[in-house]
Parts: structure tokens; C-alpha cells; sequence
């Protein structure tokens, strides 16, 4: 056997012994290294010892019992909702009375592993599915929660999705195998209680949609995620402590088995009332800052805010808003390098040369 490559079996089983793992998952990564070794010294593959380093770096990496700290106080959690997203108070109230039960939850002691699909009936609270049309604020909703929390935040997209193995990954046994989503993020977060995102649940591929909603079952079940298995790490993985949270445009396409495990959140759309405000208090402000502008360099008159609100009509969300007003936060940058003004008022007079003429 080469020297080099004994070198490097002895790195991994020093990684092995640096990094806490659970132990049957240690002893097995053990075993491999020592058939490796065996291998070898009789002329053995050494594409084999690529793909075993490569597994002891994941399965290293991963944060098996690594928890962040997360805040408890409902009332710091109120203020991070009430800063992010103007209205929604009905949809706040049940997202506050959602977390109070997890609060609640957690402060049970854990029971063991053995103990959980029993117990797990009466602590499980159901996981958030928020629904409603594009723009509406689902995602951004998501992240709010995370930062209230103060836990790290995951995204795992569902449009489009081509297969389970998205989620659940490759067997090794396969060239080029790799871990799901849900163990990348696990990776990308480093902690074992973050909050995932499976957000556009509602638009996997068609033909694949019985399968992942398979696994969004194990997924989202307490009775069940305790124990995930990824196909390529090939060992059950805790996710009990993770906050999932669905988003969809509606639930034709969600499977009854899922539906059954969501609780069902309908998010409404906005008054034009509603999107002058967060015109004004959110997205002028972002549009502003992200342009290089000063907060002052641009004055919007009153009397025109109807009219960028709805500049083809009604829309449900916000995107429309948020277009319009980062098309003027341009408009207004390239006269403020042209022209050298440091200033714009924009009202009905000169509306037409700030905005598209549809």
C-alpha cells in the first residue's frame, strides 16, 4: 500500500476520534477504514478509498447534537413579526400560538429515542403550511420566524423537484452519489434545530409527486423524523428537532397524507391600504438603500401612491409594488449621476417618466 495513502487512512481515523458522532455510525466508519486498509495491502482500488473519505467527510460534518439556542420569549417574537410584516394579525396570532405550543414542547424533557413514537402523539403540534398566491409574503414570513427565533434557516425548493432522491439522496453503491437536500442543509445551517422551509411544496414534477410526497410524509411526521434515512449516509438522522415550515400556492397538488400532518394557514391578500403602507415603511426604504440612494432622495407625492399601487389593476402580493418602486429608485439613480440632482419629488406632472407606459 502506498505510504501516502496509509497517510491518509490515518487522518480519517484521527478526524473519527476529534468529532462526536453516534457511536454505532463511528464503529461502522471504523470498519470501513479497516477493510480499506486490509484492501489495499493486497492490491485493492483505490477508488474505493476516494469514496469512503468521502462519506467520513459528511458524516463528520454533520451536526448530530449540535443545538443553537433558541429564544423563548413570545413577546421579542412579536416584536421581530410586527417590524417584518405590516397587518397579518390574525396569521401572527396563530403563528405565536404555534410556537407557544413548541416552547412548551421543549421544555418536556426529551425522551429517548425508544420512548418517542409513544409519547409523540401528545407533544407533536402540527407543521405550518402557508397558502396563498404569489406574493403574498409566505417566505418571507418563514425567514421571520427563523430570525425571531434566533434559529439558523434552511430553504429547500420544491418547484420542480425530479425525484425523492432530491430529498433523500443516493445509495453509494451509485457513481457520482450524494446526500438529499435535507442532509446538505443540515450541513449548510450546522445545527440540529433549525428551521426548514419547504417552500412551493404544491409543484413537484408530476410524475414524481407520489414519491416525494412520500418522503415529505417521514419528513413531517414526529412519529417518523426522528429517525430519517438518507440513502447515501445510510443511517437514521434526528430531525425532531427541526421547525418545518411548508409554503404552497394552494393544496390541489399536496397528497392527503401530507395534508393531514399540515396545518393549514391561508394567507389573504392585501388591501391597497395595506400595500401603501408597506410601500412607504418597508419597501421604499430597501428599494432606496439597495440603489445607493440617500432616504431622501426620493419624495413620492400622496396623491400618486393609489396609482403606483395598482398600475395594471389589483394584484393579491406585493411584486407588482415592489417593480414599480425599484423601476423609480432607478429611474432616479441614473439622473442623480447624469444630472447631478441630489433630490426627486415625483408627482402626477412627471409620474409617466418614472414609471413604464403600459
Amino acid at each position: 500500500m502506498p505510504a501516502a495513502t496509509f497517510s491518509e487512512i490515518l487522518k480519517l481515523e484521527d478526524k473519527l476520534k476529534k468529532v462526536r458522532i453516534p457511536s454505532e455510525l463511528s464503529d461502522k466508519a471504523s470498519g470501513m477504514l479497516e477493510r480499506l486498509r486490509i484492501s489495499l495491502e493486497y492490491g485493492g482500488n483505490l477508488a474505493e478509498f476516494d469514496n469512503i473519505a468521502r462519506y467520513i467527510d459528511w458524516i463528520i460534518s454533520l451536526p448530530w447534537d449540535k443545538k443553537i439556542e433558541e429564544n423563548k420569549d413570545l413577546l421579542q417574537v412579536r416584536k421581530v413579526l410586527d417590524s417584518n410584516h405590516y397587518g397579518l394579525t390574525q396569521i401572527k396570532e396563530r403563528i405565536l400560538e404555534y410556537l407557544a405550543v413548541l416552547i412548551l414542547k421543549r421544555g418536556i424533557e426529551e425522551p429517548k429515542p425508544a420512548l418517542k413514537s409513544v409519547l409523540s402523539r401528545n407533544l407533536r403540534a402540527p407543521i405550518l403550511c402557508l397558502v396563498g398566491l404569489v406574493g403574498t409574503g409566505k417566505t418571507t414570513l418563514a425567514y421571520s420566524i427563523a430570525e425571531s427565533l434566533h434559529r439558523p434557516f434552511a430553504r429547500i425548493p420544491f418547484g420542480g423537484m425530479g425525484g425523492a432522491a432530491n430529498l433523500r439522496g443516493q445509495s453509494r453503491i451509485y457513481p457520482d452519489s450524494e446526500p438529499g437536500l435535507v442532509v446538505k442543509s443540515l450541513k449548510r445551517v450546522q445545527a440540529a434545530n433549525p428551521v426548514f422551509l419547504l417552500d412551493e411544496t404544491d409543484r413537484v414534477s408530476e410524475e414524481s409527486r407520489s414519491d416525494i410526497m412520500g418522503v415529505l410524509v417521514e419528513l413531517l411526521d414526529p412519529e417518523q423524523n426522528f429517525a430519517f434515512l438518507d440513502h447515501y449516509i445510510d443511517f437514521p438522522i434526528d430531525l425532531s428537532q427541526v421547525l418545518f415550515i411548508a409554503t404552497a400556492n394552494n393544496t390541489t397538488n399536496i397528497a392527503t397524507a401530507v395534508l393531514d400532518r399540515l396545518e393549514i394557514i391561508q394567507m389573504p391578500s392585501y388591501t391597497d391600504e395595506e400595500k401603501i403602507a408597506i410601500g412607504k415603511k418597508h419597501i421604499l426604504p430597501q428599494a432606496l438603500a439597495e440603489s445607493g440612494l440617500s432616504k431622501d432622495a426620493v419624495r413620492l407625492d400622496e396623491a400618486i401612491w393609489p396609482k403606483i399601487v395598482r398600475p395594471l389593476g389589483f394584484d393579491p402580493g406585493m411584486r407588482s409594488l415592489e417593480r414599480t418602486i425599484y423601476g423609480i429608485c432607478r429611474k432616479v439613480a441614473r439622473s442623480t449621476l447624469e444630472q447631478k440632482v441630489k433630490s426627486v419629488k415625483i408627482d402626477s406632472s412627471n409620474l409617466s417618466s418614472f414609471t413604464p407606459s403600459w
